[in-house]
């Protein structure tokens, strides 16, 4: 493996665990096999898609794969490939062996649907460093902080070909969340009541200190609480989950406002098309492929604009690690443990309110050399201790204290 300069591999111990990753979806599995490959840690994947699967077919072919491959433990992200029933964790209970699940999203916004959640030996990694108390109180008595990475082998600098459309002072790369939120909406039936006060619960969510729209609603509007506590909870989760991500899409929708002096280009959905159809000097692009054309569009955007989700209160998010890694400048929110990541100033540079938007635009778009300092060492510290590799000789670091 031909690693790029600067690159700072992880230490392994010298007989690694054999991993048995399990999913439902193909989310992030790319990147943690790739790593793993790497690191020539011995793993299988096992991938049960989107189908439906009978109880006996998914206990036998679990059964197969545990006795056959034999794993120190298994692996999971965001719990997928996990079944809600508790099944998985009774078998792995009964051959004493652990479960390791990353949440790269809000815990809060999945756990609740599974059951025998600590049936098992069970270690949690999440990404937001304020949801680690939080998920102690579910019950498991191992939780760590495991913030995203980057694959170092894929977004790597240098000058590309790419469509002179993609080239821009300003540019974002991320979903309006309109389309998303309509459908939670839809999935919640919400009454009257709780549409009513819809708006305002999700702004006020946006700067609000509580972790999940859960608790804040509870403390804002005890009397929809209780109408929430008393429906089914599917609905429930879909309202939460519908409150979270329209705050999303009014938090994004806002600071990117800031950024239409500068004509900025939006690449995601088309919500984004409606959001902002009464204002002219914008551009947007359809998505793009993450792998295939994310890697070549950052380095060619002056500034790489950043807002990220409310639906986590201390992580940030992918392109935190992506943008710097391809040796492009980023201009992001700052967030709770951003500074545990990189040196604010020197490695990423951040604003505190949407308000400090413009001013450090105008002056990052000046300040071409300052841009690539500051993408030069954000991108030095990706690969000294951000990489997907660095993430996953953690994870095994912390299953090996634990468990042995």
């Amino acid at each position: 493996m031909n690693y790029p300069e600067g690159y700072n591999p992880p230490k392994l111990p010298e007989n690694p665990p054999r991993i048995l990753l399990m999913t439902s979806q193909y989310f992030l599995l790319g990147e943690v096999l790739a790593a793993l490959n790497r690191l020539e840690v011995p793993c299988r994947l096992l991938d049960f898609g989107t189908k439906e699967m009978d109880l006996d077919t998914f206990v036998t072919t679990v059964r197969d794969t545990l006795n056959d491959f034999k794993p120190d433990f298994v692996l999971t992200v965001n719990h997928l490939g996990v079944d809600h029933e508790g099944v998985l964790a009774k078998l792995l209970d009964e051959a004493d062996i652990p479960l390791a699940s990353w949440f790269v999203d809000s815990p809060f916004l999945i756990l609740d649907t599974y059951r025998n959640l600590t049936g098992c030996r069970t270690a949690l990694f999440t990404w937001d460093v304020d949801t680690v108390a939080p998920l102690a109180d579910f019950g498991f008595d191992t939780v760590h902080h495991l913030p995203l990475g980057c694959d170092a082998t894929r977004f790597v600098p240098g000058d590309r070909s790419v469509p002179d459309e993609w080239r821009a002072r300003v540019s974002f790369v991320g979903n309006s969340m309109k389309t998303k939120t309509e459908r939670r909406f839809v999935a919640a039936q919400p009454s009257f009541s709780l549409v009513e006060a819809s708006f305002d619960l999700a702004e006020e969510f946006v700067e609000a200190k509580e972790r999940t729209a859960r608790a804040f609603i509870a403390r804002v509007r005890p009397d929809l609480s209780a109408e929430l506590n008393a429906i089914e909870p599917g609905r429930k989760l879909a309202y939460e989950t519908y409150i979270t991500w329209l705050a999303t899409c009014l938090y994004r929708r806002d600071c990117i406002a800031r950024t239409m002096p500068f004509n900025p280009l939006l690449v995601g959905d088309k919500g984004w098309t409606e959001l902002f159809k009464h204002v002219k000097g914008w551009r947007y692009h359809k998505e793009l492929s993450y792998y295939d054309d994310l890697p070549s569009f950052y380095p060619v955007s002056e500034i790489n604009f950043n807002c990220t989700s409310r639906q986590m209160k201390g992580a940030v998010n992918q392109r935190v690690f992506d943008v710097p890694c391809c040796g492009a400048f980023l201009l992001t929110d700052d967030r709770m443990g951003l500074e545990d990541l990189f040196e604010p100033g020197t490695e990423v540079i951040a604003y505190r309110t949407k308000d400090e938007i413009p001013e450090l635009l105008e002056r990052y778009l000046a300040d071409p050399q300052a841009r690539q300092r500051i993408a030069d060492a954000g991108r030095r510290r990706v690969l000294a201790e951000h990489t997907y590799d660095h993430r996953m000789a953690s994870l095994i670091e912390h299953m090996r204290a634990t468990f042995g």
